[in-house]
């Protein structure tokens, strides 16, 4: 299914969940690599072009994502889960899909302010023009220090999500994982009261 049920998600929250999850590391190790003073100039460009546009689709996808956020229903929290449990994750969720889009608006203000005033080709296929935003030293130290801050801060947050739900999946035994997975939801046959009856079976065998 497509969209989201009252027990699972759906494979367009799937999919874009997982994607952006891809980009954020995957830029956040280009980023790190691409900034070593010993690596070729020309081969620098050309990481710090294809970083700007996986970082531009990151963007784009994020803004999706938080629309879908927005417009469609989310499952209910799953019965095995603490009223602070759920108020965590929620708050979680909403933090990391602002950042999936704080995070390359400040590269894209970086490039913006930079004095060298480098062309941010996507792809090679068109330009992405800068931010209405002035050039000066200072203004580009500044996003870049804010940049790298709100990339650390991602890194940081996706790790706690990432360890809470492999604790919830070995440990727990729920399906907090698996519904991201695409194999946690029920069966179209299975009703909201008989999927929390079986989560809660879980738990108490626990």
């Amino acid at each position: 299914m497509l969209r989201n049920s009252e027990t699972g998600f759906g494979l367009v929250t799937i999919v874009l969940h997982w994607t952006i999850a891809l980009l954020i590391f995957g830029l956040i190790l280009s980023g790190f690599v691409m900034q070593r003073v010993e690596i070729d100039p020309a081969l620098q460009f050309t990481l710090y072009q294809w970083h700007k546009s996986f970082g531009f689709t990151a963007l784009g996808l994020a803004l999706l994502r938080a629309i879908w956020w927005l417009v469609e229903r989310n499952p209910s929290p799953l019965p095995s889960l603490s009223p602070l449990e759920r108020k965590a994750s929620r708050v979680t969720h909403d933090t990391l899909i602002v950042l999936a889009i704080a995070v390359p608006l400040a590269g894209w203000a970086v490039a913006s302010t930079s004095t060298l005033d480098i062309p941010s080709f996507y792809f090679n296929v068109m330009v992405i023009p800068h931010l209405p935003l002035a050039k000066s030293e200072a203004s580009e130290n500044f996003w870049t220090f804010v940049h790298a801050l709100l990339a650390y801060v991602t890194l940081g947050l996706a790790a706690v999500h990432a360890v809470a739900a492999l604790y919830h999946h070995f440990m727990r035994r729920d399906a907090v994982l698996t519904r991201m997975l695409g194999s946690g939801a029920p069966s179209s046959g299975m009703s909201a009261r008989d999927a929390q009856k079986r989560d809660d079976a879980v738990v108490r065998r626990k």
